[in-house]
């Protein structure tokens, strides 16, 4: 199965989205699956379930910066080169679906009883969210 496949299938399987891209990237990165899991724990319904950034997106960030970002302060040619991408990934993504947040993509503001229950009514997490997910990684596999 194509890394794309493989973080669908994560996220079918109940991981969140953020976790879904990352733990699928980050082993090829040096990242060890399991802690890839954790720290992206919170990070799911645009952190936290805030509506904020999507956790695909901020998923990819953190692949970006396990292949490209440096290690040593000052080291101006991996941070232009992380931003670059980083740039290029969300230009890409907000082209495909027209925002990075969450609340916009999925058209209610999760942080609030209401629009959590109207995404869940509408089975949204399940019919648009690996869709989501399939363009994070899709766009990862052009930039790597």
């Amino acid at each position: 199965m194509s890394r794309v496949g493989l973080a669908v299938s994560g996220f079918g399987q109940g991981l969140n989205c953020c976790q879904a891209v990352l733990s699928t990237y980050g082993p090829r990165f040096g990242l060890d699956r399991e802690l890839a899991l954790k720290v992206t724990s919170g990070l799911g319904g645009g952190i936290g379930h805030l509506g904020e950034t999507c956790g695909v997106v901020t998923g990819a960030l953190m692949v970006i910066g396990l292949k490209h970002g440096g290690t040593v302060a000052g080291d101006e040619k991996s941070r232009e080169k992380t931003f670059s991408l980083i740039s290029r990934f969300l230009e890409e993504f907000k082209a495909r679906r027209g925002s990075i947040l969450c609340r916009e993509l999925l058209g209610y503001d999760i942080s609030i009883p209401e629009g959590l229950q109207a995404v869940k009514d509408k089975g949204l997490f399940s019919t648009l969210c690996p869709n989501l997910v399939r363009d994070s990684a899709e766009i990862l596999e052009q930039i790597l």
